[in-house]
């Protein structure tokens, strides 16, 4: 028996970093319900080439970086943005014991989505919203990106070529490695958020 079993996380998330921390929930045991917006879905499905082709040979938008970030779970196709969507994640919310995201911050606070939301249906649930900047303060609206991160924390000054030689200047690491950080230290999070569940009964 694999330690998450049991449990069921909601990951309304795209790219790399949420994907990436669900799947790590996904490999211990839990059941993992990716929420993908209709048409495209995640935005990692157009990572290619190379793309996988199906069993009967026709290809598909299934990559090796998007398997990578989610396999070991279900997808559906919600749209956020309509009552019914919203309504279905409402209703998953109510049952199921984590939500991971990370879209734009106040995004689905707007979809009546957030974590005050989810958690009055459902007082153990248990969020992890993972945002560029954070919740407050004012890049809290900015999108983030790894290279942004990797630019703005000083990394690509130290990667790549030697000063004083062609091609020299910033150089971002050829790895998100920014996002695969983050995505562990929100699993760290989530996994100590259940454990504190156990004492106190709720989420947070």
């Amino acid at each position: 028996m694999l330690p998450l079993e049991g449990l069921t996380v909601i990951a309304v998330e795209q790219a790399v970093a949420a994907p990436f921390c669900s799947s790590r929930l996904a490999d211990a045991g839990a059941h993992v319900i990716k929420i993908e917006r209709p048409g495209g879905g995640d935005d990692a499905r157009a990572f290619g080439p190379p793309y996988l082709a199906d069993p009967q040979g026709r290809e598909n938008n299934n990559n090796s970086f998007y398997l990578s970030a989610n396999r070991n779970k279900k997808s559906i196709t919600v749209d956020l943005a309509s009552a019914p969507g919203q309504q279905l994640i409402r209703q998953l919310a109510e049952k199921c014991d984590i939500v991971v995201e990370n879209y734009k911050v106040g995004t689905l606070a707007r979809y009546g989505l957030d974590y005050a939301s989810l958690s009055a249906l459902n007082p153990r649930l248990v969020y992890c919203s993972i945002t560029g900047f954070g919740q407050t303060g004012p890049y809290a609206p900015r999108p983030g990106y790894d290279f942004v991160f990797q630019g703005m924390g000083g990394l690509m000054s130290i990667t790549g070529v030697p000063e004083g030689q062609p091609g020299a200047g910033p150089m971002k690491v050829g790895v998100a490695v920014a996002d695969l950080i983050t995505a562990m230290y929100a699993t760290s999070a989530i996994l100590g958020a259940i454990e504190q569940r156990h004492i106190s009964g709720k989420g947070q």
